[in-house]
């Protein structure tokens, strides 16, 4: 009952089909929680590095589906009347020690050559602009600042009124295909029934979905206070082409939304022990970008995100199955991938062949 799932239930029950939804947490928890929702078509591998994992011709479909994504998700707010704070956005990423100026200057060429347009911008006008410090940047528009939380509720709302059924805190623990149907047992005892089966778990990987080149990592984020000297909602969606990476936004009450400081592990307690040293790494950053800024946190967490080597989601049909999907592994881009995933398990669920389902297969 995360963005995912809400995603999922809405066009399901928008396309006339019953929907039974289970957590085992409750509606909008988990990894919906601690998003920093910077909504944005740009995907976690730069274009000009994921031609060289997946080939030019994926690669350049991925970009393309992403940005339609956008388009869809923006429309889809709108027509549906869901009010979560939905503003567009453009998106600044700066140079750092995976691009500099020069790749990303390489960047805006492949992009432009898919049909997206990025500027160029150099750190005169980046200051000027956004009094933001940076060497380079590319300047990109058609993205989405959203509260994650409204927009789950909203979906999950509308899901609802439409006849879906939600069962909260309800654990599904097996299941199994069998005469045209797929039965999940849940710990409460109780089997459900269904004709598809889609989990959509965040990322928590399940037992039996394969998960080759997939890893849950541990993430950071603060919160500022409303700045005095700086009005955050002019800000874009910024985020870094470094290792470890920062990104940041302002919110529509006039603070400072920044995240990073990634760690390879996904043990709670490990991750929230470290979570004042890696609050005040951020802080630090943020301060060296914004230098008008009042980087103090007022509020802090951490949280896990799953990452893939290409960028890209998992999203289709498990393996040896015909009736159970999974949805998970996204990357940076959750709600986007969200997005595309609600348009491709219904598109199979009707009978439909997704043109770009090739690009999220699982693996096998």
């Amino acid at each position: 009952m995360g963005v995912s799932g809400a995603m999922l239930a809405e066009a399901l029950t928008g396309a006339g089909l019953g929907v039974v939804m289970l957590d085992r947490r409750g509606p909008i928890l988990g990894s919906t929680m601690a998003t920093t929702a910077l909504v944005q078509f740009e995907i976690d591998q730069p274009l000009t590095r994921l031609k060289r994992k997946i080939g030019t011709a994926k690669a350049e479909r991925a970009w393309r589906r992403s940005r339609l994504a956008m388009v869809n998700l923006a429309g889809r707010v709108e027509e549906l009347g869901i009010r979560c704070d939905a503003v567009a956005k453009p998106s600044l990423y700066l140079a750092g020690d995976m691009l500099d100026g020069a790749a990303l200057r390489s960047e805006a060429e492949a992009r432009r050559l898919v049909g997206i347009h990025s500027a160029v911008l150099p750190a005169a006008e980046i200051a000027e602009r956004f009094g933001i410090a940076a060497r380079a940047a590319l300047l990109s528009h058609g993205n989405l600042a959203l509260d994650p939380r409204k927009l789950t509720a909203g979906l999950l709302d509308l899901a609802a009124a439409r006849g879906a059924r939600l069962y909260a805190p309800t654990e599904a623990v097996a299941f199994e295909e069998d005469g045209g149907r797929v039965h999940i047992a849940t710990s409460d005892g109780p089997t459900a029934s269904a004709r598809f089966l889609v989990l959509a778990t965040g990322y928590e990987l399940l037992d039996g979905v394969p998960n080759a080149g997939h890893s849950v990592l541990s993430t950071y984020a603060l919160a500022t206070g409303r700045q005095p000297r700086l009005d955050g909602r002019r800000l874009p969606l910024v985020w870094e082409a470094s290792d470890p990476y920062l990104y940041f936004r302002g919110t529509a009450d006039g603070r400072l939304i920044c995240g990073g400081e990634d760690e390879t592990f996904a043990d709670e307690e490990r991750r929230d022990a470290l979570l004042g040293r890696k609050i005040a790494a951020i802080s630090r950053k943020l301060a060296r970008r914004l230098p008008a800024a009042d980087t103090a946190a007022d509020y802090a967490w951490a949280g896990s995100f799953g990452a893939s080597d290409t960028g890209l989601p998992s999203i289709g049909r498990l393996p040896r199955r015909r009736r159970s999907f999974a949805v998970m592994g996204y990357g940076g881009n959750g709600i986007t991938y969200s997005q595309i995933a609600s348009e491709l398990v219904l598109a199979a669920i009707q009978g439909g062949d997704d043109i770009d389902a090739d690009l999220y297969r699982l693996p096998a």
